[in-house]
């Protein structure tokens, strides 16, 4: 905890800060209709590097206060209806800024803060960047965050049930997929199939997915690409209000509800939220899943300056689960039965009290964000502190079998230089320790430190249709890992031995987006990525609880290094968009799990009892993941969408020319949506869509193949307007055929358990 009081004591000297600020200072504008020059009534804008936003009055005028006296900051306006602006603004000017927005049928590029050192406007971004609001999330009606964005083009889930997703990004997932959690990266034990994303899904004002090698900005893990949680911006100056929103989920009666305030009082900010959540084993045509169920109760607190030297925010959290785990599937006739093979009836199967074995997972975090105003430049900085207490009971609910500590301690620290719009380079240092204890009767991976380090060098041009950016990094990685003996009284087993590893790498990046005609933009990059690997890789050596599995690590494994080249285009006219993607991912040393010659071991538990299990060992090769992404947006009348996505990926083992394994089917998303304009009400929407999945039989030899499925959807919703703001309510509802079918990487599709039947889900959100 000591770091934990580092950071507070951090925290107090930065609000010492506001003594030598220089006087209050203040910008104004206006937003108009590009065509009447009417004015805008409640459009939003945002200053995200200062994290301060605000929304224009009667008028269409708008006022920043508490905001820095100098500085180009980029400046973004969102009114629905209308094209997205951005414009980067000099504050030490002090002009009044204007926006006239064009009425689009058509959402235009936005800022984004991933695979940037700073805020950029998409179109110049030359990563794959994909944002998803918090409206999509929440009408998803998805049972967790990840979940919520399986939708997006490239993206898949691995899941265990409805509490546990884990995220894949163009064919790769786990450690090669780095979380992003209020700036600081997520470090909770994410080596394993059933360790999902431990945030509260409620606090995402948007996720922003970056799909590609992000090693230059975010160091080792990111190979893959970057799931970014991005809360909300603090409201204006002289604000406070909330929001309450709860849903309700007919497939395992699902409740989740979140309450959140929040305020500004001349610059210091502040805002608390509290969630829950409670559900039954998920059900499909007929049959309920008993064990499957999970609750989950969430709390979170932001306190922090925004003045004219910048902001520092702090912000503190705690994620508390507890999920059932299924130990077996169904028999021939699909019914489930309980230890002494008494059949398990689905009112039985919905009780929400957990039986064993189950998790239980405790995420602590706290993390201050900062960004100072220092020499004509930006100093940013995130310092985290993490606690993942991560428990299994297997046979009894009084000690766990399974208990492991993990503490990560980690910081980002950045220094954007003084420019002028057109050169903008970045230096930064990145960094983490790591400690690892068990504490259990049962052991997967040994207790570790671990210790890394990375520096990285960032230039971005930008020209008047576009970018160019480049960048250098270089990371060091250090684990240890200890010996472990078990005590059987009269003699010990050793049941881990220590090793010693150390990796290092350089990483670059060269990447261009361009506007190369009218509505017309052309994005490539050229990365190399890095990952070192993880514990379970490097010394597991038992069974987890709910992976049908017994897993043996490999203390010899090379780091991952791999090359990806991407290249994207978009065009954006007045009634129709279209993006493609297309890449391809050369991985060296590349780590995987494998079932080889069939392996099984006879393992055997603290009572005596017996299973035969597969034995699944790390093997590397080289591997090649080629892919691509498009979508299609057709407007053929302003309140009329039909949206189409597809996303493809192929894995290679160069080895042996075979597939890899765990590779995602390939899917096709349609979706049409129509927005009526109805008088006293807004934001009102009616959708039908189809999910059409491939069928996957591309399959590493201990792999199955998968059929291929189609999922009906369908919603309807509105908002009215208070005057707290707008109410929305909504109900959505998945999978409305009831179709049988397994998903390539659902972890019960191994013991012949399918996926979510029918759910219909209905919302509500309230403001405060």
């Amino acid at each position: 905890m000591k770091r934990l009081q580092l950071l507070v004591t951090v925290f107090a000297l930065l609000l010492s800060l506001n003594t030598f600020a220089n006087a209050l200072v203040s910008i104004k504008g206006k937003v108009v209709d590009a065509n009447t020059q009417a004015p805008l009534i409640g459009a939003t804008l945002y200053i995200s590097d200062l994290k301060a936003s605000t929304s224009t009055n009667s008028n269409g005028e708008f006022t920043f206060n508490n905001i820095p006296s100098k500085g180009k900051f980029l400046l973004e306006v969102r009114y629905l209806g209308y094209k997205t602006s951005s414009k980067l603004i000099d504050l030490a000017a002090q002009q009044d800024i204007s926006f006239a927005l064009e009425p689009s049928v058509i959402e235009s590029a936005e800022v984004v803060i991933t695979g940037t050192p700073f805020s950029a406007n998409n179109k110049t971004n030359s990563l794959a960047v994909v944002s998803v609001s918090r409206d999509k999330l929440a009408q998803s009606a998805a049972t967790n965050l990840v979940d919520a964005i399986a939708k997006v083009p490239g993206v898949a889930q691995v899941t265990t049930g409805g509490a546990i997703s884990k995220p894949s990004i163009r064919g790769l997932g786990y450690n090669r997929v780095l979380t992003m959690v209020d700036g600081a990266r997520e470090e909770g034990q994410q080596w394993g199939d059933e360790h999902g994303v431990q945030v509260d899904q409620f606090s995402a004002a948007r996720i922003e997915v970056l799909k590609g090698p992000a090693s230059l900005l975010y160091g080792s893990d990111a190979l893959g690409g970057v799931i970014n949680i991005i809360d909300d911006l603090v409201p204006a100056e002289g604000t406070y209000n909330g929001n309450f929103t709860t849903n309700y989920n007919t497939n395992g009666g699902l409740t989740a509800s979140s309450l959140m305030m929040q305020g500004n009082t001349n610059g210091f900010v502040y805002r608390g939220r509290v969630s829950y959540k409670n559900a039954y084993g998920f059900g499909y045509k007929g049959h309920v899943v008993p064990n499957a169920g999970f609750n989950e109760i969430n709390t979170s607190a932001m306190l922090g300056l925004n003045k004219t030297w910048g902001y520092t925010h702090l912000s503190l959290s705690r994620f508390a689960t507890n999920i059932g785990l299924v130990e077996e599937g169904p028999d021939a006739d699909g019914n489930y039965a309980d230890e002494d093979g008494n059949i398990i009836s689905n009112s039985d199967a919905k009780s929400r009290s957990l039986n064993l074995p189950f998790q239980n997972i405790n995420h602590y975090r706290a993390a201050l964000n900062s960004n100072v105003l220092l020499g004509g430049g930006q100093l940013k900085s995130t310092f985290a502190f993490q606690r993942n207490i991560r428990k299994e009971f297997e046979e009894t609910k009084d000690e766990p079998g399974l208990n492991l500590g993990l503490n990560s301690y980690t910081y980002d620290v950045k220094y954007s230089f003084a420019n002028n719009g057109i050169w903008e380079p970045t230096i930064g240092l990145q960094g983490m320790y790591q400690t690892n204890r068990n504490s259990g009767e049962e052991f997967l991976v040994p207790d570790y430190n671990s210790n890394n380090i990375g520096t990285f060098a960032y230039l971005k041009r930008n020209f008047e249709n576009g970018a160019i950016n480049a960048g250098v990094r270089y990371d060091y990685k250090k684990i240890d890992g200890k010996d472990l003996f078990e005590d059987h009284g009269d003699h010990q087993d050793q049941i881990f031995s220590a090793f010693n590893n150390s990796f290092s790498n350089f990483t670059g990046s060269l990447g261009f987006a361009f506007d190369i005609a009218k509505n017309l933009n052309l994005k490539g990059n050229i990365g190399s990525g890095f990952r070192a690997p993880n514990i379970a890789e490097l010394g597991a050596n038992g069974k987890h609880e709910g992976t049908f599995r017994y897993e043996i690590g490999n203390s010899n494994l090379k780091q991952e290094t791999s090359l990806q080249f991407d290249l994207g285009l978009t065009y954006q006219a007045e009634n129709i968009t279209l993006g493609l993607n297309a890449y391809s991912n050369k991985i060296y040393d590349y780590i995987y799990l494998s079932n080889l010659n069939g392996e099984t071991i006879v393992n055997t538990d603290h009572d005596g009892n017996t299973e035969t299990l597969p034995v699944y060992r790390f093997l590397q090769t080289d591997a090649n993941l080629v892919g691509g992404e498009a979508s299609v947006d057709f407007h053929l009348i302003k309140a009329l969408h039909f949206e189409n996505t597809f996303a493809y990926v192929k894995g290679t083992n160069k080895a042996t020319n075979s597939p890899l394994p765990f590779i995602p089917a390939a899917s096709l998303n349609n979706e049409i949506r129509f927005e009526p304009n109805l008088k006293g009400l807004s934001d009102s929407f009616i959708k039908v869509g189809l999910t059409n999945v491939f069928k996957q039989d591309r399959i590493d030899a201990f792999e199955t193949e998968t059929d291929g499925y189609t999922l009906f959807d369908a919603g309807i919703g509105t908002s009215f307007k208070t005057k707290k703001g707008k109410l929305n309510v909504w109900v959505t509802g998945q999978n409305l055929t009831n179709k049988l079918y397994y998903n390539h990487l659902s972890r019960y599709k191994l013991a012949n358990i399918y996926n979510p039947g029918r759910n219909v889900s209905f919302g509500i959100s309230v403001p405060l």
